[in-house]
């Protein structure tokens, strides 16, 4: 089969801390290369691939504020598109722009909604929708305006993460700091339960981390990292008692949870979005409804077994899972 992968080219493939849609697309191009298909990755020049790569811009428009990101982004959508024609079929993680040209080519088009940044994009959706083929990431993110061809949840390789079988000392919050992702709950958290906690992941939110996060941080109650790169999130990861994810809106999937569960590192959640496809509760973590739920849970960590969330990672979200998921619809729609 000949696909051509139309990934974001917000940062390079695969990125080098931050960049969940990068991450997903870079997983799927390597996958479909080595179960023998010919692809062709449209990214960032300075992106790395097994697949052919085809680039229209040199880096990532977050990366290099000289990068203007709509010119980019007409540039990389339109060279994709006029090579339409060489592929079977192609693989949207691009978000909706390439939905725009999809009726001038032939080649069928599988478009993965990573999540909808605002309500005024789904109109773009609703109008491809009678020739597009969607695909969720989870179920709760499904548009009830839209028709979807599958579910398919993210998957990662998990033999990147190392399965550590005792639970550690500290909690971690790993993502994005903004109000919505809860980093502020989380030192709550830690306080109340007297384990230090640490940080990671780029500001999203410069007045929200001023004002909520920094006064915080002393290097010992909290710390905090930054970004992070694939081996400094294996052992944040591995090395913590629970992962922190107490988001405050309905997130569409989340990678560092189950990047936590490949480690065996148990999740406590707020029950909003995908979370509770997720996370098992009293099993691989616990969904709580507040600061004080997620307390409690923090005192119940000792009765998990952390085999069981490295089972669900394997057995659930592995990339030989999705790869194959993601194949298995290409085929019913070339069919």
């Amino acid at each position: 089969m000949k696909i051509g992968v139309i990934a974001s080219i917000a940062h390079r493939l695969p990125p080098l801390d931050y960049g969940p849609w990068e991450q997903i697309a870079s997983t799927l191009t390597e996958g479909f290369v080595a179960r023998g298909h010919d692809v062709t990755l449209f990214a960032t020049a300075n992106s790395t691939t097994t697949a052919k790569l085809h680039s229209a811009v040199a880096v990532g428009y977050e990366e290099d504020d000289g990068v203007d990101a709509k010119a980019s982004e007409a540039l990389h959508n339109a060279a994709a598109f006029e090579a339409a024609s060489d592929f079977d079929v192609l693989a949207n993680h691009f978000d909706f722009m390439p939905l725009s040209y999809s009726r001038l080519v032939s080649t069928p088009m599988v478009t993965t909604i990573h999540g909808f940044s605002s309500p005024r994009i789904v109109p773009v959706y609703r109008a491809y929708d009678d020739i597009a083929h969607y695909v969720a990431i989870s179920d709760a993110n499904r548009h009830p305006d839209l028709g979807y061809d599958a579910t398919i949840y993210h998957g990662i390789d998990t033999s990147q993460f190392t399965f550590v079988p005792e639970h550690g000392h500290y909690l971690l919050f790993l993502g994005r700091i903004h109000p919505d992702k809860g980093t502020h709950l989380a030192i709550e958290v830690a306080r109340r339960t007297g384990l230090p906690l640490i940080i990671a992941g780029i500001i999203q939110d410069e007045v929200y981390f001023r004002d909520a996060v920094r006064p915080h941080i002393d290097g010992v109650d909290v710390s905090y990292l930054g970004p992070v790169g694939p081996v400094g999130r294996d052992a944040l990861l591995g090395g913590a008692k629970a992962l922190l994810h107490l988001i405050g809106f309905a997130e569409p999937f989340g990678l560092s949870v189950v990047e936590a569960l490949a480690t065996g590192t148990p999740v406590i959640a707020t029950p909003l979005g995908s979370m509770p496809e997720l996370i098992r509760h009293a099993s691989t973590g616990f969904l709580v409804a507040d600061v004080d739920e997620a307390v409690s849970a923090v005192a119940r960590i000792g009765e998990l077994d952390r085999i069981e969330a490295r089972n669900e990672a394997t057995g659930r979200f592995s990339a030989d899972r999705m790869v194959d998921d993601y194949l298995t619809l290409f085929e019913r729609i070339l069919r």
